[in-house]
């Protein structure tokens, strides 16, 4: 590469594990590591304020990073990533293990870096993430691409969407399962909730999905089977990545991406 030290210029990483020193604390490793990427004293400093009070840390800016919960350290990382503020961000799996609350903070980080211009690549285990962030995405199967696309895209390419059913008594699950099964010949999913499941509706029927919710409904009704709710929608990517390669994301096997704005990845395979 003949520009690699302007590429590298251009390009961060956050990776799944911190890289700041926990034993300085928030305010000295941004300082330190703007030093080092060629700031001067003072405009470190500065940027290291701008970025502890952007990302909901200037309480914790004096605090030795060893005692930072695992969203803070998530958040000081990437701050450390865009000092100087990149055109492609790297991020490694940014929330594994993190609480909802923390999850949801990192979240409305990489939104804001996008839209500062910034393109993130990111590699997550959590496919409802990748549907949060994600205005593309490739999905990997032992390290081979399968699919690529939007999630509009991705969901349509693997049915018309899927109805989930709440039933009046657990004991007529099994019979609902079949009448769905035979009606539709789709896939029917038991639910934990022993009243509920869902049906995956096929993409290629003639029929609309509401049309043939609404026939499950009948067939349903004549079968004596009382339904108490129903809901019908896309298929979650958790399904799509189902169909695509018949085992879920839970077996160390496989993987999904997701680009532009954000990727996903299994940690096993990338």
């Amino acid at each position: 590469m003949r520009e690699a030290d302007a590429v590298r210029g251009r390009v961060s990483l956050t990776g799944q594990y911190a890289s700041v020193d926990e034993d300085l604390t928030g305010t000295e490793n941004l300082v330190l590591l703007g030093r080092l990427l060629g700031h001067g004293k003072a405009a470190a400093r500065e940027r290291s304020e701008q970025l502890l009070a952007a990302f909901g840390l200037t309480e914790a800016a004096a605090k030795q990073v060893k005692h930072y919960s695992g969203g803070m350290r998530r958040r000081i990382d990437i701050a450390a990533s865009i000092l100087n503020t990149p055109d492609l961000l790297f991020l490694d799996e940014p929330t594994t293990g993190l609480d909802p609350r923390s999850r949801n903070q990192v979240w409305d980080i990489v939104r804001a870096v996008v839209a500062q211009g910034t393109t993130v690549l990111l590699t997550t285990q959590y496919l409802d993430e990748a549907d949060q962030l994600a205005s593309r995405i490739a999905v990997i199967d032992q390290g081979r691409v399968i699919a690529e696309g939007t999630k509009g895209e991705l969901k349509a390419s693997v049915g018309a969407g899927s109805v989930h059913l709440r039933l009046r008594e657990a004991r007529e699950r099994p019979e609902a399962e079949r009448v769905l099964r035979d009606l539709l010949i789709a896939e029917v999913q038991p639910e934990p909730d022993p009243v509920a499941l869902t049906a995956r509706l096929g993409a290629a029927a003639s029929d609309t999905a509401a049309d043939q919710a609404a026939k499950a409904l009948a067939e349903l009704a004549r079968a004596g089977i009382t339904v108490d709710s129903f809901s019908l929608g896309q298929p979650s990517l958790d399904e799509v990545f189902l169909a695509l390669t018949g085992h879920d994301t839970g077996t160390g096997r496989s993987a999904a991406e997701g680009g532009s704005g954000t990727d996903t990845k299994d940690e096993v395979t990338a």
